[in-house]
C-alpha cells in the first residue's frame, strides 16, 4: 500500500490559510487580499494575517498600545498570523523585528474599512458624481484615528492593482487595493503615509501584463523627467477674492470689457541662470505688469503636469496637477490669488480633446482602451500622435468634467480655454475616407463629444456662475456660444479664427496691393455677431516658423510698427474681446521658443516701448469706454461709416453703447498721408481725438488733427474733415452726447 506524500499545510493551527494562499500574496498574484489580511472573524474568535517582508519576529498592538500576542510565523518571506483577543475588527499595529535590534513600527492596511460608499458607487455608475476630485486619486485623510491618505483609482479590467511609493518600496505586494466590483473603482487607506512620497499604480492588466501608471487625479507630480505622482495635503488658501468673484458672478461678461493676455508661463520670463521663475516670483513680476498694462486676464497655456516642455503644455499626462515646473499647487493657489486682489482674472488653456501616450499616462490604463477607444480610426489621432478620449463612456465624461469643476473650485479660475474643439466635433478631423467611423446616422459629426461639450458648459456655468468657457474652434459650427436649451454647445465665447486669418492675410499685403483685397477686412462684420466672439492674436500665429507678428507686417522696419500700431487699435475697436499672446505687445521680432525668455531688452528702443505704450492705452481706452465694449456682441454696438473706399484702403466705423458717447473708429491702411480726408459722423460738435496710433509716444510721425475735428451738418448729411496719418488708426469720441 503506497502512502499519499505529507501536504505542507498538514498541521495547520485552526484559522490558518493554506501555503496556496500565502504563496498568493507573497508572489502579488492574490486579487484580493483584504480577504485574507488584517483581522478577521472566526468561530474561535479574531484572527489576523500580515505580510512584513525580512521580518523575524511580529507582535500586534491595538493603536492605543495594548498588546495582543506574538503572531506566528507561517513564511520565512515574512508572513505571519494569529489568534488575537478583540472584541471586533480594529484598527491593528505591528512591531515588527529582525537580527536582534532592527526593530520597526507596521500599521495594518488591512485592517482598515473602504472609505468610499454606496453612495459613491451610485453617482459613479449614473455618470452623475461631481465631486470626485474628493474622491478619486490620493488624499490626506485621517481614517477609523489614524492619518495616512487614501487612495483610489478606476481600472474595471484590471486583476490587481496596488499603490506603490517610497513608503512601501514601490512593492506592489504590499499595497494591494480592494476592487469595488459595481464600479471598477480599487481603493485602500494606506496608513502613514506622509505628504510628498511619490507613487504610482502598480497594474496587473487583464493580460497579466505588469503596468505602472501615474494617478489620473493626481494633484502633484515629480518634476520632469520623473514620472511618479505625489502625495500632497489639501489645498488650504487664505482667499482674498470675495468683491473680484462677485462682480464676475453678477456680471454679463458679453458687456464687460476683457482683453487677455495670453502666457507661457515658463517663457515669459527666467532668472538670470536661465530656470524658471516660481509661482510667487511670476506674481511678483507678472502681476504688476499686467495690472500696469491694463489686461483684464492672465490666460495661461495648459499648467497642469506635462512630461515635454516643447509641447507647451498641450500634452499633459496630469489634467489635475499643476506642473511641478513653478512649484507647489499651494504656489499657484498663491498666485490666483494675488491676481484677484487686484481685479485680474485667471484662465486656463484646457485640452480634453485628447493625450500623449506615454508609458506612465492614461493609454491602455489597465490594460485596455480605457479612456481611449480601442478603434484607432476613433481612438488615435493623426495629427498629434496621440490618444482620443471616449466622450461616449460615462466615466470618461465624469473624469473630464469633474476637472473643469475641479479648477474653477480649488482654484478659483475665473474660465477655460478648451483647446481643439474642432478636432472634438468632426469624426473625420484629418482623416481620409475610409479612416473614420461615421455616427449611428452616417454622419461626420461626433454626437458624444457634442454632448459632452453640452454637459460640460452647463455644469460649469451651474455650479459656478463666475465663470467663462471659450472654445477654440475654427470651423463654422453652429451655435458654440449660444446656449444648450436653444441648442447651441453653451460656451461663453468663440475664438474668431477667421478675423485672425483674413486680417493677418490682408497685413501681409503691400499697400499698394490691399484695395484689391478689401474684402479681406469687410467680410468678417458679416459673420461678426453670429458669436460671441475673442479675437485672437496668439501664440498659434508666431511658431512654426510663422515668425512673429511685426515681421509679418509689410514694408520697410517703419512701415512694419506702423501697420502692428494700426492693426491694434483697429482690432481694439472691432467688435470682440480681445487677446494678445505675451512679446507682441512689445513687437518682439524673433519668432517665439518656449526655451528662453521673451527679449524684454527690445524695450530699451523708443519703438519697441511705444508699441507697448500703445497696447497699454488700447486696453485702458477700452476699459474706460462702454461704447468700445459694452455691446461686444450684439450688432447694435457697431454701424460703418466707411465700408467701400477700396482705393484708399481706408475703413471708419462707429462703436455705441446704450447711454454713452459713440466712439467713430478710422483706420488708414496705406502709408499715404491723407488730408481733407471726409469721414461721416452721426452726430454735429467736437469729437475729441483720443487715441492715435501715429503720435510721436508710440514711434509714430506726430500726424494728426490736434486734439480734435469737428463734424458739420450739411443739410442732414453729418460728416467731418479730418487728418488721416499714414498707416494709422484714430479714435474720435464725441466730447457730449
Amino acid at each position: 500500500m503506497t502512502t499519499a506524500p505529507k501536504s505542507p499545510d498538514d498541521g495547520r493551527a485552526p484559522g490558518e490559510i493554506p501555503l496556496s494562499e500565502i504563496e498568493a500574496i507573497l508572489e502579488g498574484r492574490h486579487s484580493n487580499p483584504f480577504a485574507v489580511l488584517g483581522p478577521h472573524k472566526l468561530p474561535t474568535g479574531y484572527h489576523v494575517r500580515c505580510f512584513i517582508p525580512g521580518a523575524e519576529e511580529v507582535a500586534a498592538y491595538l493603536l492605543d498600545g495594548t498588546r495582543l500576542g506574538l503572531l506566528k510565523r507561517r513564511h520565512d518571506a515574512g508572513f505571519f498570523e494569529g489568534p488575537v483577543d478583540v472584541p471586533s475588527p480594529k484598527p491593528i499595529r505591528y512591531r515588527a523585528r529582525r537580527g536582534g535590534d532592527d526593530e520597526w513600527a507596521v500599521t495594518d492596511p488591512y485592517s482598515f474599512g473602504p472609505v468610499l460608499g454606496p453612495m459613491d458607487d451610485y453617482f459613479v455608475r449614473e455618470g452623475s458624481h461631481l465631486r470626485l476630485f474628493d474622491k478619486m486619486g490620493a488624499h490626506p485623510i485621517r481614517h477609523q484615528g489614524v492619518d495616512g491618505f487614501h487612495f483610489a483609482v478606476w481600472a474595471p479590467n484590471a486583476r490587481r492593482v496596488s499603490v506603490v511609493g517610497d513608503f512601501n518600496n514601490w512593492d506592489g505586494r504590499l499595497h494591494v487595493m480592494r476592487l469595488r466590483q459595481d464600479t471598477g473603482i480599487w481603493e485602500i487607506f494606506a496608513p502613514d503615509v506622509r505628504g510628498g512620497s511619490p507613487y504610482k499604480f502598480e497594474i496587473i492588466g487583464r493580460d497579466g501584463e505588469r503596468l505602472l501608471k501615474a494617478d489620473p487625479y493626481a494633484r502633484k507630480a515629480e518634476m520632469r523627467p520623473n514620472t511618479a505622482s505625489v502625495t500632497t495635503p489639501e489645498l488650504k488658501q487664505d482667499w482674498e477674492d470675495e468683491a473680484h468673484r462677485t462682480h464676475w458672478q453678477k456680471a454679463d461678461h458679453r458687456r464687460q470689457p476683457i482683453s487677455i493676455y495670453e502666457v507661457h508661463a515658463g517663457s515669459w520670463q527666467r532668472r538670470d541662470d536661465g530656470t524658471f521663475l516660481s509661482w510667487d516670483e511670476l506674481a511678483a513680476r507678472l502681476i504688476p505688469y499686467v495690472t500696469d498694462m491694463g489686461f483684464t486676464h492672465i490666460e495661461f497655456l495648459p499648467v497642469t503636469e506635462h512630461p515635454y516642455d516643447p509641447s507647451w503644455g498641450y500634452q499633459t499626462t496630469g489634467l489635475y496637477a499643476p506642473t511641478s515646473r513653478f512649484g507647489d499647487p499651494q504656489g499657484f493657489a498663491r498666485f490666483v490669488n494675488g491676481c484677484h486682489k487686484v481685479g485680474i482674472g485667471v484662465i486656463l488653456d484646457w485640452v480634453p480633446a485628447h493625450f500623449p501616450t506615454d508609458e506612465h499616462g492614461l493609454r491602455r490604463f489597465d490594460g485596455t482602451a480605457l479612456y481611449e477607444h480601442e478603434d484607432p480610426r476613433q481612438g488615435f489621432h493623426p495629427d498629434w500622435n496621440t490618444a482620443i478620449y471616449n466622450f461616449g463612456r460615462l466615466e470618461v465624461l465624469s473624469y473630464l468634467i469633474n476637472n473643469a469643476l475641479y479648477w474653477a473650485e480649488k482654484f478659483h479660475l475665473d474660465g477655460l480655454r478648451v483647446d481643439a474643439v474642432a478636432s472634438m466635433l468632426y469624426l473625420d478631423y484629418s482623416r481620409k475616407e475610409g479612416e473614420w467611423v461615421p455616427n449611428e446616422y452616417g454622419g461626420r459629426e461626433n454626437l458624444e463629444a457634442v454632448r459632452f461639450l453640452q454637459k460640460l458648459n452647463s455644469l460649469s456655468y451651474g455650479n459656478h456662475p463666475g465663470v467663462m468657457t471659450i472654445a477654440e474652434e475654427s470651423t463654422s459650427w453652429p451655435k458654440v456660444s449660444h446656449p444648450v436649451h436653444e441648442g447651441g454647445l453653451g460656451f461663453g465665447f468663440k475664438w474668431n479664427m477667421g478675423f485672425m486669418h483674413d486680417t493677418l492675410s490682408y497685413l501681409k499685403r503691400e499697400p499698394i496691393h490691399r484695395k484689391h483685397h478689401h474684402n479681406e477686412i469687410t467680410f468678417g462684420l458679416v459673420y461678426a455677431f453670429s458669436e460671441n466672439f475673442v479675437l485672437p492674436l496668439s501664440h498659434d500665429e508666431v511658431v512654426h516658423g510663422k515668425g512673429s507678428l511685426i515681421a509679418k507686417m509689410a514694408g520697410d522696419d517703419w512701415q512694419k510698427f506702423a501697420n502692428l500700431r494700426a492693426y491694434y487699435a483697429f482690432m481694439w475697436g472691432y467688435p470682440g474681446k480681445k487677446l494678445l499672446f505675451m512679446g507682441q505687445e512689445f513687437a518682439q521680432w524673433s519668432e517665439w521658443s518656449e526655451a528662453k525668455a521673451l527679449d524684454w531688452n527690445l524695450l530699451h528702443y523708443h519703438q519697441h516701448e511705444g508699441m507697448r505704450r500703445l497696447v497699454r492705452d488700447l486696453n485702458l481706452c477700452y476699459r474706460a469706454k462702454p461704447a468700445l465694449h459694452a455691446r461686444d456682441c450684439e450688432p447694435e454696438g457697431f454701424r460703418w461709416l466707411i465700408a467701400d473706399d477700396h482705393d484708399n484702403s481706408v475703413f471708419a466705423w462707429l462703436r455705441m453703447a446704450p447711454g454713452e458717447r459713440p466712439v467713430a473708429v478710422i483706420t488708414n491702411f496705406t502709408p499715404t498721408y491723407r488730408e481733407n480726408y471726409r469721414v461721416p459722423l452721426p452726430t454735429a460738435g467736437r469729437w475729441r481725438e483720443i487715441l492715435n496710433t501715429d503720435a510721436e509716444i508710440y514711434g509714430g510721425s506726430g500726424k494728426g488733427n490736434g486734439g480734435r475735428v469737428r463734424a458739420v451738418d450739411a443739410g442732414g448729411d453729418i460728416s467731418t474733415t479730418m487728418t488721416l496719418p499714414p498707416l494709422a488708426t484714430i479714435m474720435l469720441e464725441l466730447e457730449q452726447v
